[in-house]
């Protein structure tokens, strides 16, 4: 199929599991659709083929399913719960049933008035249920309206009109109630599209225009003033300000931003006046690609939900041969009055709709990726949630992810009648050629204490080993102590302060000669200040091992890892042996997460069970490869994200059971013939808004900082 054949629709309305699955199979029907994909949770639908907006609303008018293009952001005004057109029905039929029982006290249940005010009740509460209804019984589709549309005639028939009042009413606000419980998950992800403005003001030609963000090109000058929000992603080319990315990356504290920059749509512009080139379209942005991922991954359905489906399909045909059984077999081999027991079998097919149990996992899945999202998490699906729920082992690249990923230099040890300032300036005038993230922390240093500056000559650099160049007629070379075999040339002295200062997880640098050595300097990747705190988190939730794999020489390891409380560390690790140790874990442990920058440690990342990403704000390779990225560099989400996964896990696992235990119960009520229609709908119902208002719990799951 061509892209030109793809096309992907908003939709309003959508909401229940039942309705989604009817669309979704009336959508099937039409001729020139060759495939489509619905996503319950973002409220999407993709079509492969041809299909215009009126044949797609032509099959969503059961429910009366808006339909609207992908790009349009549709605006959401907030309606009074009881102002909705719906829900005044709702209302009006109250008023009816209320009338009814009056009328039924005063002139007795089987008077005229009484029985027109509840067949009002359930016309005005019903209407709309019975047309779908009796639509799905001329097909044989038996959905949970033409279940209550078979219970309430025959309730009906029998004479039990105060009853099919009662459950007209109970259906239509439950129905009211989990509409609006279904939209209330949904908000987080819609708070994350109305984050970046619709409009930019770019200057072009020397006038300053405003203009919708799908004209903005790459390249245009975007004019940014003090409180506003950015619309587009963009590099900062004049001015500087502080910056707040909270809505990208959860980082609650302002980031100081100046020329050369990267600022992201979404984020707010604190103080400053600030031209920013604009890098990406606006389908391109951070912010966009994060909305498009966490949509994508409420679409993904998690084990625990692929389980319910399949069960699902099994018992919904058990629960219709119950029900079928229940009227029929007292009757035929009992003698028992057939009104009565086909009246129990109606309430069964009506507590039995697997609704609430369909519904159980996505509700809370959608909710848990949506809070994750909102704290600068980005979740890329159900399943690893779920494996995140699951884990027992962590394993951490050093770099980057427990250190800062910036080397500083920590000492600087002058021999041989040399002094510190000489060392500097020589290590300076070789290192200024070189790239490496050892050599940048030397110049770095000895530009910050303001040496003296050499010139250096014929500079070489070998590689694996250090670099050498001539300064003021000397050939001077710089690098590790094996480059200048210490084992052999130096004294034991010497050989022990470079041996004291490895063990406290320092890189030590030699300068020196030929034939002499004139100092050391000492270079250390800082670890976050966060980092033992985090490991200590992770450890009291319940992660049983945590382990570190590092390229970094083994003392160096092992002297970060006791001062963080890492269970374990492996060092001097090739990317395929860091790979292996991930293995290894998976076999001891079960689930094992692998946490790294998204762009080294690959093989290790993809062969976890759950791979996480630092810093995926403006890192396409961590929102591409990983399964979760914390947004903001910041490993301090990393328990929370955890915690939240373990809740999330837990929520569902009582969704089930309730869903599953209140509907055996309500079952268990047949046997002595106190199964009625209303206890049956509440069953059924009442499972339901309770499942989604549990797991709306999560909404309020809080991200608290180590």
């Amino acid at each position: 199929m061509s892209e030109q054949q793809t096309q992907t629709y908003r939709l309003e309305g959508l909401s229940c599991t039942n309705c989604a699955a009817k669309f979704e199979k009336n959508i099937r029907h039409i001729e020139t659709v060759e495939d489509v994909q619905l996503n319950f949770g973002a409220s999407k639908v993709t079509i492969h083929g041809e299909a215009s907006i009126e044949q797609l609303e032509e099959a969503g008018a059961f429910d009366d399913i808006k339909v609207f293009p992908e790009n349009i952001r549709l605006s959401k005004t907030k309606e009074p719960f009881w102002k909705k057109k719906a829900n005044k029905t709702v209302l009006i039929s109250l008023v009816f049933v209320l009338l009814g029982y009056i009328s039924h006290f005063n002139y007795g249940e089987n008077h005229v008035v009484t029985i027109g005010l509840f067949l009002t009740a359930i016309i005005i509460g019903g209407y709309q249920m019975f047309i779908e209804g009796f639509k799905n019984l001329s097909v044989l589709d038996f959905d949970m309206k033409t279940l209550m549309t078979i219970a309430v005639i025959g309730a009906a028939i029998i004479g039990e009109w105060a009853e099919g009042a009662v459950v007209v009413f109970l259906f239509a606000i439950s129905e009211a109630l989990e509409d609006y419980s279904i939209d209330k998950a949904r908000e987080s992800i819609r708070s994350l599209m109305d984050i970046a403005p619709n409009t930019a003001i770019i200057k072009r030609d020397n006038q300053e225009v405003e203009m919708k963000v799908e004209d903005v090109r790459i390249g245009d000058i975007m004019l940014v003033k003090p409180g506003q929000r950015l619309a587009m992603d963009g590099e900062v080319i004049r001015g500087e300000s502080y910056m707040s990315e909270a809505a990208i990356t959860g980082e609650s504290l302002p980031v100081f931003k100046s020329i050369g920059h990267e600022v992201f749509a979404g984020s707010i512009n604190k103080e400053g006046f600030l031209e920013v080139k604009v890098t990406k379209h606006v389908e391109d942005t951070t912010i966009a690609k994060i909305i498009h991922l966490v949509e994508e991954a409420q679409a993904e359905k998690a084990p625990s939900q692929k389980f319910v489906d399949r069960f699902a399909k099994y018992y919904t045909p058990t629960i219709m041969l119950i029900a079928l059984l229940v009227a029929i077999i007292p009757p035929i081999f009992a003698q028992a009055d057939w009104s009565t027991w086909v009246y129990s079998g109606l309430a069964v097919l009506v507590v039995g709709c697997p609704c609430a149990l369909v519904i159980s996992t996505p509700v809370a899945i959608v909710t848990a990726i949506g809070n994750a999202a909102r704290h600068g998490v980005l979740i890329k699906g159900g399943v690893h949630l779920e494996d995140l729920g699951h884990l027992r082992a962590i394993a951490f690249d050093k770099t980057g992810t427990l250190t800062e990923g910036t080397p500083k230099v920590t000492h600087v040890i002058p021999l041989n009648d040399k002094n510190e300032t000489e060392i500097l300036s020589i290590a300076h005038a070789i290192e200024s050629y070189s790239e490496h993230p050892l050599a940048k922390a030397i110049t770095n240093y000895a530009e910050q204490v303001q040496v003296p500056k050499y010139d250096a000559k014929q500079f070489q650099s070998i590689t694996g080993k250090g670099a050498k160049a001539t300064i003021k007629h000397t050939e001077y070379y710089i690098g590790s102590p094996a480059f200048f075999n210490i084992e052999r040339t130096t004294s034991e002295t010497i050989r022990h302060t470079i041996n004291e200062l490895q063990k406290d997880g320092q890189t030590v640098i030699v300068l020196g000669t030929k034939t002499e050595i004139f100092g050391l300097i000492a270079v250390a990747d800082q670890v976050r200040k966060e980092s033992h705190d985090i490991i200590d988190q992770l450890h009291q939730i319940g992660i049983e091992k945590t382990i570190m794999l590092t390229g970094d020489n083994k003392n160096t390891g092992l002297a970060i890892g006791r001062e963080l409380g890492i269970s374990e560390v492996k060092a001097e690790l090739l990317p395929d042996e860091k790979l292996k140790m991930i293995k290894r874990l998976q076999q001891q442990y079960g689930k094992t997460a692998m946490v790294g920058d998204g762009i080294n440690d690959a093989p290790a990342l993809a062969g976890s069970s759950v791979g996480i990403a630092m810093g995926g704000a403006g890192t396409d390779a961590a929102l591409e490869t990983a399964d979760i990225a914390l947004m903001s560099d910041d490993l301090s989400k990393l328990p929370y994200t955890v915690a939240l996964s373990r809740k999330t896990l837990a929520i569902i696992k009582q969704n089930i059971s309730f869903a599953l235990g209140l509907k055996l119960l309500a079952l268990l009520l047949v046997i002595p013939g106190w199964l009625t229609l209303w206890i049956a709908i509440f069953a059924d119902m009442g499972a339901t808004l309770i499942v989604t208002l549990n797991s709306l719990r999560l909404i309020r799951s809080k991200y608290i900082s180590a």
